[in-house]
């Protein structure tokens, strides 16, 4: 979307590492209060030229403020937080590249089949050899994943928003191939064997794209994968020379 000449124009750094825009100041409020963009999301003001953090951008440092936590009525049993996080919005969600070309509807009928788990710093979500049965989402945060060999950890790769990880033990009930450590504090949406199977029956019309977003996210790691294979090939090779 193109903003107008007379208007105020901003750009979005997406977690993909995509930058969107122009948009004028509507759609970016909107895409707030989607949780589309967050707090600490980068957007560019042209009028400013120049990049800040959302929190601190005049224009929307209202919608940043902090929210006092209501006190629990007497007799009700206060809400805990993770539930609380069921109600997720659609905007929110779409950081998590999978789900990025779902509708709103479909994903505010997916949310019902994941759990919301909060993972504190430097807790160890899975671990190599034992079995699991679930699959993750990466909402907010920071995972390795690692290997230990000889006692000494091998990193494999570094997981941000909107990836996941876990998928082949959704299906196969397998041992993990590694650990999975949390970087930083982080925000994990779960799927289980058990709900997947429910998303089955109950909602194949959610289950297809979804299961079509994740086959093209792992062709692209296999895709680089043999590169890198191919590659070390070569090099091994003319090393050999």
């Amino acid at each position: 979307m193109e903003a107008s000449v007379s208007g105020a124009a901003f750009k979005i750094w997406g977690v993909d590492n995509v930058v969107y825009g122009p948009v004028e100041l509507p759609v970016l409020v909107n895409w707030v209060k989607d949780e589309r963009v967050t707090a600490n999301t980068w957007v560019f003001s042209e009028k400013a030229d120049a990049w800040f953090r959302a929190s601190g951008m005049p224009e929307l440092h209202m919608f940043f403020q902090p929210k006092q936590a209501p006190r629990p009525s007497p007799g009700n049993a206060s809400v805990s937080p993770d539930t609380a996080m069921l109600a997720l919005k659609p905007g929110s969600l779409r950081r998590v590249k999978i789900f990025a070309d779902f509708t709103d509807q479909q994903l505010e009928r997916f949310v019902h089949f994941m759990e919301v788990q909060r993972v504190k710093q430097w807790t160890e979500v899975v671990k190599q050899g034992q079995h699991g049965d679930s699959m993750y989402l990466v909402l907010e945060g920071e995972l390795r994943v690692r290997m230990m060999i000889g006692g000494k950890e091998t990193i494999l790769v570094t997981l941000g928003p909107g990836e996941f990880f876990g998928e082949i033990s959704l299906f196969d009930h397998g041992p993990r191939s590694a650990d999975v450590v949390a970087n930083k504090d982080s925000l994990l949406l779960k799927i289980s064997a058990t709900a997947f199977e429910t998303l089955l029956k109950e909602a194949p019309e959610l289950a297809a794209p979804f299961l079509y977003a994740m086959s093209k996210t792992l062709m692209a790691r296999i895709r680089a994968d043999n590169k890198r294979y191919r590659d070390s090939i070569n090099f091994a090779r003319a090393a050999g020379r």
